[in-house]
């Protein structure tokens, strides 16, 4: 094969399944020849995340490692054909200002980090960084963000849990919370007079007669993806990385929610709601009642009566993000509780709608706007090349601030958060 390796990005898949069976590697060559066609350039561009991750998916740790230093092996002894295909770039001078001269790697904080040992990777190909006299190897796979003429170097697939940030978006959603019950509290002044502002026509409304326990039911299908939620959240190995980015983007959401309602003031959907303008005495009164809504979380479970807070549906929101946080971080084979989470999404936005707590169109736009923010979000994060751009910093950036070292999607790996107390230790070591 010494003689071949002159033209490996010639190879064809049956010359690569050589390669793999001389090297010791011959259980795999069904799934990278086989299945996956790879060829001469593709064995050159591979590298240790393509192992690891889909469509690949290598478990067993050894082979991966071998497997990566047979890649690197190759690749060293292939690097005009690297550089030729555009896998690796030029060791010119022209190159050196895109990296530093210095060794070192700068995060979104402006901070640099300096590299010590190992590999530096470029479009997965290896590359070596030169300082002065000596040659400084640097051991993550690296990305660039291209925006304005300039460009930022960082870590490719690192998931820094980064706790503090953590925190900062629970006080964040703690406090829109608080603040939209008392934006609730002021919209409750202004509640348009029944006499003379009826119900407005909706079709789902005047065509399904109200079921009087179907909003305790929807608060219900609330509870149980919660409890789910928090489940997962415990049980997932990026936890941290999950609850921050639910904390943000319920914020977001429920801040937005503050502004419609309190902009426009839609007359009370159903009868049987026994609402009307109600005026405190004071400030501190109004306080008081915010306090009660935002420590009953606004449901009537807990005896939260509210009125007047309609466009949008919070039930809504609440019942769409946590279902989507569920599905988008458990693998994609658990479909039952998948299943499970949509139908407690739907069931719950029907029991809404059935108890006549909102017109259609209040559900309509919160579950329009809450998956299309989702969705952005998490298009956003998991697109590098968007992550740092002047656009998402300016329109998004409480977005820039909490992904900025989030580098790629979060996988969706598990593990005990506990560690075994002493005595179980001593028993079973």
């Amino acid at each position: 094969m010494e003689a071949l390796e002159d033209s490996v990005s010639a190879w064809s898949c049956k010359q690569v399944a050589q390669w793999l069976q001389e090297g010791g590697f011959g259980e795999y060559v069904e799934l990278l020849c086989g299945q996956h066609r790879l060829d001469g350039p593709s064995l050159l561009a591979l590298t240790e995340p393509d192992l690891r991750g889909p469509p690949l998916g290598l478990t067993v740790l050894g082979d991966i490692k071998r497997l990566t230093i047979a890649l690197r092996r190759l690749q060293r002894r292939n690097q005009a054909q690297l550089e030729e295909l555009g896998l690796r770039p030029a060791d010119s001078p022209a190159a050196e200002p895109l990296l530093g001269t210095t060794g070192r790697e700068w995060s979104c904080d402006g901070t640099d980090r300096r590299c010590n040992g190992g590999d530096r990777f470029y479009n997965g190909t290896e590359l070596r960084l030169r300082n002065g006299d000596r040659s400084a190897l640097c051991s993550a796979a690296t990305a660039h963000t291209h925006y304005n003429g300039r460009c930022r170097q960082h870590l490719s697939g690192r998931l820094d849990p980064e706790v503090w940030k953590t925190i900062l978006s629970s006080i964040y959603v703690f406090f829109v919370f608080g603040f939209t019950s008392f934006v609730m509290v002021i919209v409750h002044e202004r509640v348009p007079d029944m006499r003379t502002y009826p119900p407005l026509p909706d079709i789902f409304l005047d065509s399904v007669p109200r079921i009087p326990w179907a909003f305790a039911m929807a608060e219900a299908c609330g509870l149980i993806l919660c409890y789910m939620f928090i489940l997962i959240l415990l049980l997932h190995k990026h936890r941290s990385i999950l609850f921050r980015r639910l904390c943000s983007l319920m914020g977001t959401v429920f801040l937005l929610r503050c502004c419609t309602m309190f902009v426009t003031s839609l007359s009370v959907p159903g009868q049987h709601l026994k609402c009307s303008s109600k005026t405190y005495a004071d400030t501190w009164g109004k306080m008081q009642r915010a306090l009660m809504i935002w420590s009953g979380f606004g449901m009537t479970l807990t005896g939260v009566q509210t009125c007047g807070d309609y466009m949008f549906s919070g039930h809504t929101v609440i019942l769409t993000l946590l279902n989507f946080f569920v599905t988008e971080y458990t693998p994609r084979t658990w479909n039952l509780i998948h299943t499970i989470s949509w139908v407690l999404n739907l069931f719950g936005i029907f029991f809404i709608l059935a108890a006549h707590e909102h017109y259609s169109i209040d559900v309509f736009i919160a579950f329009y706007i809450t998956t299309r923010l989702f969705l952005y979000y998490h298009t956003l994060a998991n697109t590098r090349a968007f992550q740092h751009s002047r656009r998402a910093r300016i329109w998004f950036p409480m977005f820039s601030f909490f992904e900025c070292n989030v580098n790629g999607p979060v996988p969706n790996q598990y593990h005990w958060p506990f560690s075994k107390p002493a005595f179980m230790k001593t028993l079973i070591g």
